[in-house]
């Protein structure tokens, strides 16, 4: 479940059928916002960059956190205006260093500069600011899928590294998730037909049944291996 999180390519985003197909992966989206929570807990400010339809926002305000969000697609944003967030076209609309956490989940694969968003992303993050990045992993994986959505890349470990500390941020943790879903994404990579569109049964069915099991494996390979990759970072003080 790679989901587009974030709807950042345009008005006429090609994943948002996919992106309202994964408000039904609950499990997913608890473990994401499980993720933000743990990541950016004690910030008092915070955006989620490539905010979407704002499911995550949504599931992220209910931890406690407030999310401004940063959106391009004009539909969505309004959408997550309607809903009471503050929603804005561009990190430079917020003053420099004046946020304290961020995160962006399932977005950096869909721009082509990406180094550029994490160093806009950098310059607007106060110093000992947190940051946590969520991208499908393995080039190998990359499949009909991918392209349906608008993914221009998938990351290795080592890339997403590079690219976070050249945009100024200190790593502080790297790793996989969701061990079973390398294997199932690259059996569909391998033998699905036609134009990588997933059904909503596919979704809730690995949802419910595979990816707890998942996230138990995610445990005894200890990040090693998994369809995703997340990282938390920091500005350094």
């Amino acid at each position: 479940m790679d989901g587009a999180h974030g709807g950042v390519m345009s008005v006429e985003y090609s994943g948002a059928g996919v992106l309202e197909l994964m408000a039904s992966a609950k499990n997913y989206n608890r473990f994401l916002a499980d993720l933000v929570e743990t990541a950016l807990r004690g910030s008092q400010t915070c955006v989620d960059f490539g905010a979407g339809d704002g499911t995550m926002t949504r599931l992220v305000a209910e931890r406690g956190l407030r999310p401004a969000c940063v959106e391009q697609d004009a539909g969505f944003r309004e959408r997550l205006r309607a809903g009471g967030f503050d929603a804005r076209a561009a990190l430079t609309d917020f003053a420099p260093g004046s946020i304290e956490g961020a995160y962006s989940l399932n977005v950096l694969e869909h721009i082509e500069d990406d180094l550029g968003a994490l160093r806009a992303l950098r310059a607007a993050m106060a110093p000992g600011g947190r940051v946590l990045i969520y991208v499908p992993a393995f080039p190998v994986l990359f499949s009909a899928m991918d392209r349906l959505v608008g993914h221009v890349r998938r990351y290795r470990r080592a890339e997403l590294a590079t690219k976070l500390t050249a945009a100024g941020f200190v790593v502080e943790r790297i790793a996989h998730a969701d061990s079973l879903g390398f294997f199932a994404a690259l059996a569909f990579r391998l033998l699905a037909r036609g134009d990588g569109q997933p059904g909503e049964s596919s979704i809730v069915l690995y949802d419910r049944l595979a990816f707890p099991l998942s996230r138990l494996l995610d445990r005894v390979t200890g990040g090693l291996i998994g369809k995703n990759l997340f990282a938390v970072a920091r500005v350094p003080s």
